[in-house]
């Protein structure tokens, strides 16, 4: 049976590759904060777009939200922002690839989390999928960073590693309080209450890092604001994935979400390939075959 989730979740890690690939020209720009901070801004004019393009195509009327569903967008969103910090942090110690590569264990994560806060059980198979999913992660991430196997063990305990492992629990944690803020909205259709948590939680996101710019950083505001033409096209990219994210959470258990997402992987492998002209390692041939073997697990245990 078709399952809209699959290709919506597909579409999610798509647009987060090309957002991260475009996001990459403000690097040398704007800070960190600042360059979370354009993510939140510039993808509230598209949130609201699509919001209001939904509600008159779909003739539905906006469902009306509690204050449960403000504190859930609010907790998600702020967790989402703490995640990001935290894996940059992950580049400023030695062994930064470890660091990034365990924060790809979210899925993982998420599924633990989600199996005893959510009640959202998955099968054998597909909880087999995920762990395949994972180690082909880590694989790819890992692959060619020249680490033997005792440097490896060693750097699993430095702080990049447990920075990375941190913000992988973090990002767990946010989606399910993103999904948990879908859920109290109720109602029949799940994308116009995706829609709406999308636009909160970025209102949310913007006054939140954008107070916190206003009085730290002032001249990374002003930056903010003056290279609105790449951070316009980074913005509308993250909030097409967000928006085509939180539809899939609403429709899906978060475990089966997150690792069909792994799909990213597979996204940024082929753009490497195929745009950057980089040479593929046996390494990365393994980790995609080990992903695209979780996902196919995922898909038929589920």
């Amino acid at each position: 049976m078709f399952e809209l989730w699959i290709p919506i979740t597909a579409a999610a890690a798509l647009f987060q590759t090309w957002r991260t690939a475009l996001q990459q020209k403000l690097r040398g720009v704007l800070s960190v904060n600042a360059a979370g901070f354009v993510r939140y801004l510039y993808a509230l004019p598209t949130g609201l777009a699509m919001l209001g393009l939904y509600t008159w195509a779909s003739g539905h009327v906006l469902p009306v939200p509690g204050p449960m569903f403000f504190l859930w967008c609010a907790l998600g969103g702020l967790l989402q922002i703490f995640g990001t910090s935290l894996l940059i942090m992950a580049f400023g110690f030695r062994s930064f690839a470890v660091g990034t590569a365990y924060a790809k264990t979210e899925a993982l994560q998420g599924a633990i989390a989600a199996w005893i806060i959510l009640g959202e059980a998955i099968s054998p198979l597909a909880g087999i999928g995920i762990g395949l999913g994972v180690i082909g992660v880590l694989v790819l991430s890992l692959a060619g960073i020249g680490l033997s196997r005792r440097e490896l063990v060693a750097a699993t305990l430095q702080p990049a590693a447990l920075c990375g492992l941190g913000s992988g629990l973090i990002f767990a944690f946010t989606t399910i309080f993103i999904k948990s803020a879908n859920l109290s909205l109720g109602g029949p259709d799940v994308i116009h209450q995706a829609l709406l948590t999308l636009v909160v939680t970025n209102i949310l996101q913007t006054l939140m890092q954008g107070s916190f710019l206003a009085a730290r950083e002032p001249d990374q505001l002003k930056k903010a604001f003056t290279t609105w033409r790449h951070s316009a096209w980074v913005g509308t990219l993250s909030a097409m994935g967000s928006a085509c994210w939180f539809s899939a959470f609403a429709m899906a258990p978060v475990a089966l979400v997150r690792s069909v997402g792994q799909v990213e992987m597979i996204f940024t492998l082929l753009f490497s390939r195929f745009y950057l002209k980089e040479r593929m390692k046996l390494g990365d041939i393994a980790g995609l075959l080990l992903i695209v073997s979780g996902v196919v697990l995922v898909l038929i245990g589920r």
